[in-house]
């Protein structure tokens, strides 16, 4: 009995740390967001106005918040697809591949995961560069003038700009995740589909992405989340939000109502939307790729 109680105090004593952080600095501003978000109120100030759901009746007739949800989606959709599909691709070659210099490759493709979103986003800015960035310089020397643009000042191709860099950062990350799913499936499912007469991409379809398929799984909420922490950072630094809003986001458009305007309880308002809406999204897709899980 003893014996139990010292075994349960020791568990308490490990677990209660991390459950008062988390109550602190999670549970407790996460309350005070939905509370907030039912005030009229400023940021700077104690005066506060009590005014219902009349924030949330408000963001349904707001356009520049539906362009910034439209913009998004966008963005989820296209990041977590490009991301999957790449990392994907390279993990597999990367881990089934004969070829030299794999090690290498491997390195190359971790090194974004490594430097600071203010880097890269830095990086990006000046390959974007309309008069001596990368890109454009490059096109010239290829004799493809026309195909140069100003890749952070067209508003048809602003937010595609945006994108290609949420990838790029993003890849190497998880490739790895996979390869390490990958290196765990046993040569010698591999050897007996080589004796069936499967080819690469057969035994690719067959034997390897459904044996990893509760990794991307598990992958595909961190997509969900970290595509909209991270689409703030990157069009916060590299275009605010601009050309005339084309690449406004939630996140950005939730800081400028609530810390630029100072209307801080419709700001909360438009955070309120984005934690349901996060939510709602990671649930659904959890429930679209259900699967049996296959085991080995």
């Amino acid at each position: 009995m003893n014996r139990k109680r010292s075994q349960g105090r020791f568990v308490f004593g490990c677990v209660a740390p991390a459950v008062i952080l988390v109550i602190l600095f999670m549970f407790i501003p996460t309350v005070n967001v939905f509370r907030m978000s039912l005030f009229r109120m400023g940021g700077i100030t104690n005066k506060k106005e009590f005014v219902g759901m009349q924030n949330f009746k408000t963001l349904l007739g707001d356009r520049n918040f539906l362009e910034a949800m439209q913009n998004s989606i966008v963005i989820i959709v296209m990041v977590t697809i490009c991301t999957i599909f790449l990392a994907v691709l390279f993990a597999a070659l990367l881990s089934r591949g004969n070829f030299k210099g794999k090690n290498i490759f491997r390195v190359i493709f971790y090194i974004p995961n490594i430097l600071s979103i203010v880097v890269i986003a830095g990086i990006f800015g000046a390959i974007y560069d309309p008069s001596n960035g990368l890109l454009n310089t490059f096109l010239r020397a290829i004799h493809l003038d026309g195909l140069a643009h100003q890749w952070m000042g067209d508003p048809k191709i602003v937010l595609y700009s945006v994108i290609f860099a949420l990838v790029w950062q993003a890849i190497g990350y998880y490739m790895v995740m996979y390869m390490a799913s990958m290196a765990a499936i046993p040569e010698d499912l591999y050897e007996a589909a080589s004796l069936d007469g499967s080819t690469e991409i057969q035994t690719f379809f067959k034997v390897t992405l459904p044996l990893i398929w509760t990794n991307i799984r598990t992958t595909l909420t961190f997509y969900i989340i970290s595509t909209i922490n991270l689409s703030f950072l990157f069009v916060q630094i590299m275009t605010n939000g601009g050309p005339n809003g084309k690449t406004e986001v939630f996140l950005n458009y939730m800081y400028k109502q609530a810390y630029g305007a100072g209307v801080y309880g419709y700001g909360m308002a438009i955070g309120v939307v984005v934690f349901i809406f996060s939510f709602a999204l990671a649930a659904i897709v959890n429930r679209i790729t259900d699967r049996e899980v296959l085991e080995f």
